[in-house]
């Protein structure tokens, strides 16, 4: 068996799995932020926040790219 390779692509699934999780908790904890009314100044929360729903859909949608053989050919 090839270790190097197994630890490769675990290595990426593990990257990949904690680069979503951690866009997503972003966009949410700054949507949250943006609600706040006692915040006013801070303007730039919700486009951020947007940006990380975006990448994180982003992501999602490169790994059903990757997975799916049909988009391959």
């Amino acid at each position: 068996m090839k270790w190097l390779e197994l630890f490769s692509v675990a290595g990426a699934t593990l990257v990949a799995a904690v680069t979503v999780v951690v866009l997503y908790s972003l966009g949410v904890r700054l949507t949250a932020i943006a609600g706040d009314v006692r915040n006013e100044p801070a303007s730039w929360t919700r486009p951020l926040a947007y940006t990380c729903f975006a990448l994180c859909g982003a992501a999602v949608l490169f790994g059903l790219y990757l997975i799916i053989p049909y988009f391959h050919k």
